[in-house]
């Protein structure tokens, strides 16, 4: 069974925007996603939070094709109203992070792939850094 893994903004934009040092785990997350080993899904929300910061840097066009590439090797978790209430009834006390949560859980996703592991500490699902899934798939493939 492949792996699905839901990829946290700012993975996102860690793997579209190149930042160093982030970007390596996370283009190796997408290089398995791409052969079809794992599947990453992403909050609706997030495409309009990365066109925005992205934006900041690059021409328009070149974010949206960025984020066309991305949609092909990427599913996406819609937030709809159920999303939203489950949302505002969480213990999260950032309320983006409790949506992003809970469209990884609607996704029925296996991991959650974030740089701010903390944020989501009251996750019933494993919550990993991208160095911390390559690390651990790595021992897995082994």
């Amino acid at each position: 069974m492949i792996t699905r893994l839901f990829i946290d903004t700012n993975i996102m934009l860690d793997l579209l925007g190149e930042r160093v040092p982030h970007y390596d785990s996370i283009a190796k997350i997408a290089t398995l996603a791409d052969r079809g080993k794992v599947k990453m899904i992403v909050s609706a929300l997030s495409y309009p939070t990365v066109y925005y910061l992205l934006t900041k840097y690059e021409a328009s066009e070149k974010v949206k094709e960025k984020l066309r590439k991305f949609r092909i090797i990427s599913e996406i978790s819609d937030v709809d109203e159920t999303i939203i209430e489950k949302g505002l009834a969480s213990n999260f006390t950032d309320f983006e992070d409790a949506l992003q949560y809970h469209c990884a859980l609607k996704a029925d996703c296996d991991i959650i792939v974030t740089r701010n592991v903390k944020d989501y500490k009251g996750s019933e699902l494993p919550v990993m850094s991208g160095e911390e899934f390559i690390l651990s798939y790595k021992n897995v493939k082994s």
